[in-house]
């Protein structure tokens, strides 16, 4: 049985039609099963520049091109398919196709040859030139981007790129031509452009790619170096193997080679494949991976140890559905565990992991003693906390501020502080640290609060009911409990994706789902997209990371444009990351390149409808863009609605999108909020005023000392809802543009 390699970003084949992709699928089949077969015709081609290139027999009128490397693994020689074009093309191409190892970084490159010198003939990846002393001479003058500077021989001996790529890397004016040419490279050359693009140090770009100071073994065969190189991590961008029949078929009838699903960055590799030694913190802009990382990193550990009780969990059920599907779409046969505990991955949002901890370990009234001064058991969820602490504010005669004496100030104390450190009592409350707190209480605002926490927590006797956050306090310390009986941790492995959302409670409850130790917690977040909640400090709630923390910056998702204008939404803002230092968004870039956002007045909003509709039809009828990938994205429900209706009224087919997936044949109209953890080829951003942007609302619900961190908020999602978009942004608004646009519309 041959081994099989499937390379991506074959730019030099066209897209094939299902019914040869089936075909393919055939092929491929059956020469993993017997390459000797002679129905598959595998073929040297005589006069070809590489003594392994084969073609094989697809059907009548196509082939494929394939490399045969012979050196040994097991018994079985290994076949890298590159591609499959019309029959004459492909012997031509053939002939001119070339496998090599990159002497200067080991990497795996391939060529496939041009016919005629037509330029959609371009090679696969291009290896250097060789090393002549013409080639250094080339250009000798240092080129210098963002304070780092670069010759020929740094892009060549030392990064490896072919000399007429870097020599027209050296030639480019600016750092936008810069990314042009980094779009249009392939494979791992764009990346390393793309770093340089971005003043990366060239040990750097070395260092995120992979390679090191020996890439080639000199002691093994050419076709041994082949093989060696194939676990190169720059090579496996465009090289997989494939392990069974099931994961080739994936690939073949998904129709794209480069699918997040099979072909990782290097840099997205390496944490995916890296054991740690206790928590580790991976941060990165919207559209970097981070979730994509989160996804393989469970498949890698569940088929690791298929023993391992692992959990993948996130901010909301909602997410935590999209993960699910993401990770079957990844892996059908992965093990999914339907209970919390079991051996497999659990997938779920966080607030019903801590519902699943409590309903599995049994009677909560010690729990509830230790958490809320008072034994209860496990009723009904408390959906509306809000109603509550306003109730017990105009109710209770606290002598509390009525800037302070607000539903929002009174959640965020009782969640970060009385929760957080199980405040049972005046007393303790009186003493207890209040980290992160935005608001200074003296002894007598704190004797206030604490008079309303009594009253809300009478409420709850009285109805039988708990909060989500106290759900989760309660499973934190339940889980505490059931170890210093000796019963042990839940789980093996946790996994936490769009961790900047996630409030003190949240925390306790990992800390004690999981032991501290080796792979223990691995978590995903950006905090410039921290759109609900308050910063924490993850030190302060038990999570050391002590070093163990990387930034991952190159933007799959969004356009270089759109990156740039989301980018300077935060611009001027000042963010910390989840261990306190400065966040920075200073070296974030874009592998894709495409328009300029529109940012479109509106002189009211009657004409603003008009003109969201009339884009939508345009993008629908004239650019022929499926309803489904275009999404409207407003600041709240009402718009929302208001935009369903009004579309509908235009003649566009729209539905309102809320914990539903999407609808095909349909426009998407959501929140903002909604849109976290999508992306569309089209977005609107509507209604983006003054008064809408930042919502008024929101702003006067904080007391004056959290009115900057709201703000942060607010800024924070108009950044998500930018970053959206694939493809093309259009920002509407009528009246006075929100000021959070600011520089974006310079």
């Amino acid at each position: 049985m041959a081994n099989l390699v499937i390379a991506s970003n074959t730019k030099a084949m066209k897209k094939l039609d299902k019914s040869i992709n089936d075909k393919v699928w055939a092929f491929i089949e059956k020469l993993s099963a017997d390459h000797t077969a002679p129905g598959l015709h595998i073929e040297p081609i005589k006069g070809s520049v590489d003594p392994r290139v084969r073609t094989g027999r697809v059907d009548l009128n196509f082939r494929a091109v394939l490399f045969k490397i012979d050196a040994q693994l097991g018994n079985d020689p290994t076949f890298i398919y590159m591609g499959t074009w019309p029959h004459d093309e492909a012997n031509k191409l053939a002939e001119r196709s070339k496998l090599r190892v990159n002497p200067i970084n080991g990497v795996l490159e391939g060529i496939i040859g041009e016919l005629d010198g037509e330029q959609d003939r371009k090679r696969y990846i291009a290896p250097p030139a060789p090393r002549s002393e013409l080639n250094r001479a080339v250009s000798i003058l240092p080129t210098s981007y963002l304070g780092q500077t670069f010759s020929l021989t740094d892009l060549t001996e030392r990064v490896g790129l072919d000399a007429d790529l870097a020599q027209r890397a050296l030639a480019a004016p600016d750092e936008n031509t810069l990314v042009d040419i980094a779009a249009h490279a392939v494979g791992w050359q764009g990346s390393a452009l793309l770093e340089l693009a971005t003043g990366a140090h060239i040990d750097t770009i070395r260092e995120k790619l992979g390679f090191t100071d020996t890439p080639v073994d000199k002691s093994l065969d050419e076709d041994e170096q082949i093989l060696k190189a194939l676990e190169q991590p720059a090579s496996k961008m465009q090289f997989t193997f494939v392990e069974d029949n099931k994961e080739l078929r994936r690939v073949i009838e998904g129709g794209d080679f480069a699918a997040w699903r099979t072909f990782l960055h290097p840099e997205q590799r390496k944490y995916v494949e890296q054991d740690f030694n206790g928590a580790f913190r991976l941060s990165g802009g919207a559209g970097t991976g981070k979730t994509v990382v989160a996804i393989h990193r469970a498949r890698r550990m569940a088929k690791a140890d298929p023993t391992a009780r692992i959990v993948l969990t996130t901010y909301n059920k909602t997410l935590a559905a999209d993960l699910k599907a993401a990770l079957k779409t990844l892996d059908p046969d992965l093990p999914v565990a339907q209970r919390l505990g079991e051996p497999g991955v659990y997938v779920d949002g966080i607030d019903a992991l801590g519902y699943a901890v409590l309903n599995q370990t049994g009677d909560i009234g010690a729990a509830a003693e230790a958490v809320l001064g008072y034994r209860t058991e496990l009723s009904h969820q408390r959906t509306n906390s809000d109603k509550v602490w306003r109730d017990v504010a105009q109710s209770v005669s606290s002598g509390l501020d009525a800037k302070l004496a607000t539903p929002g100030f009174l959640e965020n104390e009782y969640v970060a502080v009385i929760l957080a450190s199980k405040v049972t009592t005046l007393e303790h409350y009186a003493k207890v640290a209040r980290p992160g707190r935005g608001v200074r209480l003296t002894r007598p605002q704190r004797i206030a609060v604490w008079k309303l926490v009594e009253a809300y927590r009478q409420q709850s006797r009285m109805d039988g009911s708990l909060s989500f956050p106290e759900i989760l306090a309660l499973a934190a310390e339940q889980l505490r409990l059931r170890v210093e009986a000796g019963k042990g941790f839940l789980v093996d492995h946790v996994l936490v994706d769009e961790a900047q959302d996630l409030h003190a409670t949240h925390w306790a409850l990992l800390r004690h789902l999981v032991a501290e130790g080796p792979n223990d917690l691995f978590i995903a977040e950006d905090s410039h997209q921290r759109i609900y909640g308050q910063p924490v400090a993850l030190s302060r709630l038990g999570i050391k990371i002590v070093g163990r923390a990387r930034r991952l910056t190159l933007n799959y998702r969004t356009t270089a444009q759109n990156l740039h204008f989301a980018v300077s939404i935060l611009s001027g803002a000042e963010y910390k990351d989840m261990e306190q230092n400065d966040e920075s968004t200073s070296e974030y870039r874009s592998a894709r390149l495409g328009p300029n956002p529109r940012l479109v007045e509106c002189v009211d909003p009657a004409a603003e409808l008009d003109k969201v509709a009339e884009l939508i039809k345009s993008w629908i009828d004239e650019e022929e863009v499926d309803p489904a990938t275009i999404a409207v994205l407003t600041r709240g429900q009402i718009d929302r609605s208001q935009f369903v209706r009004a579309l509908g009224e235009r003649s566009v087919e729209a539905r309102a999108l809320d914990n539903s997936p999407a609808t095909t044949g349909h426009v998407q109209v959501l929140t903002m909020h909604r849109s976290k953890g999508m992306e569309f080829s089209r977005v609107i951003l509507a209604g983006v005023d003054d008064a809408n942007v930042p919502s008024k609302a929101s702003m006067r619900s904080v007391p004056e000392e959290d009115q900057a961190e709201a703000l942060l908020r607010e800024r924070s999602l108009l950044y998500v809802a930018a970053s959206r978009a694939r493809d093309a942004l259009v920002v509407t608004w009528s009246g006075r543009k929100s000021a959070l646009l600011g520089s974006s519309t310079d």
